[in-house]
């Protein structure tokens, strides 16, 4: 079971991209050794945007994970690698799904979805991001789905697919939809979606 998560935003400095890509497709192996790390995303989300992912059972291990080799060598490189440092934001999770074992193959893409409840809907935001959970169960091309509060008060959604096919089954599919239908009714902001792609993953290990 998971509870708390992070996410990280980077944005690389003009020619640092591949060092930066670098930097993250090596920090594997470390997460790699990090067993309550429970699930960990390097992810694109544009030229020059980078970020991750990641999820913990408890405040000790992420506390632990923050303290731990990867944020060291992230912040140790920031003045070289980065246009200011990385964002962390810390985030809860109010509902999971995370396959029982490795995927076969690797995930290659993502969505990241932030949206505001409006004021005093706040309950019904998280419950309705809970109830979605059994219908992202039972897609079987979204291999691992978090909804999420961030802690600058946004609420989301964050998923990983194979690949694109199975993004865009899960964009048409039953929790957009029931989203688009209450957006009027509980959300204070438009959702805000973004296409990461998926540089590296640590689940389901």
């Amino acid at each position: 079971m998971v509870t708390l998560g992070l996410l990280v935003k980077m944005e690389a400095k003009p020619g640092k991209d591949s060092e930066v890509e670098e930097l993250l497709l090596s920090a594997l192996t470390m997460i790699r050794r990090e067993a309550n790390t429970t699930a960990w995303f390097a992810i694109r989300f544009g030229r020059s945007e980078y970020g991750i992912f990641d999820v913990f059972p408890d405040e000790a291990a992420r506390e632990a994970h923050l303290s731990g080799p990867v944020a060291k060598e992230l912040l140790g490189q920031a003045d070289v690698l980065f246009t200011e440092p990385p964002r962390i934001q810390k985030v809860d999770i109010l509902a999971d799904k995370l396959p029982v074992t490795t995927p076969n193959e690797p995930d290659t893409k993502a969505l990241l979805l932030t949206f505001k409840a409006k004021s005093g809907n706040e309950q019904e935001v998280e419950q309705f991001l809970r109830d979605a959970k059994p219908l992202v169960e039972a897609e079987p091309d979204t291999t691992a789905w978090f909804a999420i509060h961030l802690d600058d008060g946004e609420y989301g959604i964050f998923d990983v697919f194979p690949d694109h096919t199975g993004r865009f089954k899960h964009l048409t599919g039953h929790v957009p939809r029931e989203l688009a239908k209450h957006a009027l009714s509980l959300l204070g902001s438009f959702p805000d979606p973004s296409l990461p792609n998926l540089l590296a993953e640590k689940l389901g290990e």
